[in-house]
């Protein structure tokens, strides 16, 4: 049995050294709308800790069949929100070229102990465990304060899509 990653809720109410916009995050990702999973990014350290923001809106596209009649949001997407968040927040400092594009490799250990519904805001601490060609992170989502999903997720960085 693994031990327990400490967890990342402090890094909810640290002061950041910057905040990327959405704007900041497309420079950054290949994903838009409507798969565009994250609304901003706040850089608590650099290469080290993130924070991404997602506001849950009752529009959102994967609501129409997950499920009409009580809302929910994937967990598979929740996991896309964690990934675009690391994404977000470290790929113009390993992408020098333009190049690289961050692709899944695994995902471990992940856990669901909470719904996310429209209306919620969707706080995602994140922490860089290793960054360069294979990187691996370690990620919460909270909402009011709650965990709702933890994870660690590895990535390879890839060929871009030319985007």
């Amino acid at each position: 049995m693994k031990e327990k990653h400490p967890s990342l809720a402090p890094l909810l109410d640290m002061p950041v050294q910057k905040t990327l916009s959405q704007e900041d995050i497309k420079h950054n990702i290949p994903h838009r709308e409507p798969f565009l999973l994250v609304d901003e990014v706040r850089v608590v350290e650099d290469g080290k800790t993130c924070v991404g923001i997602k506001h849950v809106k009752g529009d959102e596209y994967f609501f129409k069949g997950h499920f009409p009649q009580k809302p929910i949001m994937p967990g598979v997407l929740i996991l896309e929100s964690m990934s675009q968040t690391f994404g977000g927040a470290i790929m113009d400092r390993v992408n020098k070229n333009g190049k690289g594009l961050p692709l899944f490799l695994g995902v471990e250990n992940a856990k669901f102990r909470g719904m996310v519904v429209p209306g919620d805001t969707l706080q995602m601490p994140v922490q860089i465990l290793r960054l360069g060609k294979l990187s691996r992170i370690y990620a919460e989502a909270y909402v009011n304060g709650k965990l709702c999903t933890e994870a660690y997720l590895t990535f390879i960085l890839g060929e871009n899509l030319n985007v």
